[in-house]
């Protein structure tokens, strides 16, 4: 069994935040992203059985991979349009920003 975090990039821009996860020789089934609240939490699994014949043996050997991965968000993400994609072994999620209204700050006080 073996588990470990892969290494991620994540780059903000204007518009948001693109994070890159390496995690090879996984397929897009092996994941597992949620999304609660502000919390992304990003699983996977593979298991695959590998069996060699040698000359008066057979053998086998069981490769059971996972890990877990979680990013806090900010409060200006547009979480409905959140997109994953996984191709060459690098999962890839674009997280967009949404407009946030700044409340002013600034007040008049009447004076009496």
């Amino acid at each position: 069994r073996t588990s470990s975090v892969p290494a991620a990039n994540v780059k903000e821009t204007e518009k948001g935040f693109h994070v890159e996860l390496a995690a090879p020789g996984m397929v897009k089934e092996d994941f597992k992203i949620e999304l609660n609240v502000d919390l992304l939490t990003i699983r996977a699994e593979k298991s695959e059985d590998k069996e060699g014949k040698g000359e008066r043996f057979t053998k086998r050997e069981f490769n059971f991979t996972s890990f877990e991965r979680s990013f806090r968000l900010p409060e200006n993400i547009d979480f409905e349009k959140i997109n994953a994609k996984y191709e060459n072994g690098i999962l890839t999620l674009e997280i967009p920003k949404t407009e946030v209204e700044e409340e002013v700050k600034v007040r008049q006080i009447a004076i009496s």
